[in-house]
């Protein structure tokens, strides 16, 4: 994940290299020398992901 500076007043909450979770349809896919990437805004974002262990105990 890449991110920007944020606005005037509002820092950015996600940092890079955070995964989030957020809506299917969300923000505009777009490639960039072969790179497939998605651009959107913060408020497009349901959550940040922190790491978590998916394992049974």
């Amino acid at each position: 994940m890449a991110v920007g500076k944020g606005k005037k007043n509002e820092p950015m909450t996600v940092k890079v290299g955070d995964a989030v979770l957020y809506e299917k349809y969300s923000g505009t896919e777009i490639t960039i020398e072969g790179i497939d990437a998605l651009i959107m805004k913060e408020s497009d974002i349901f959550g940040i992901i922190r790491a978590v262990s998916l394992e049974r105990i």
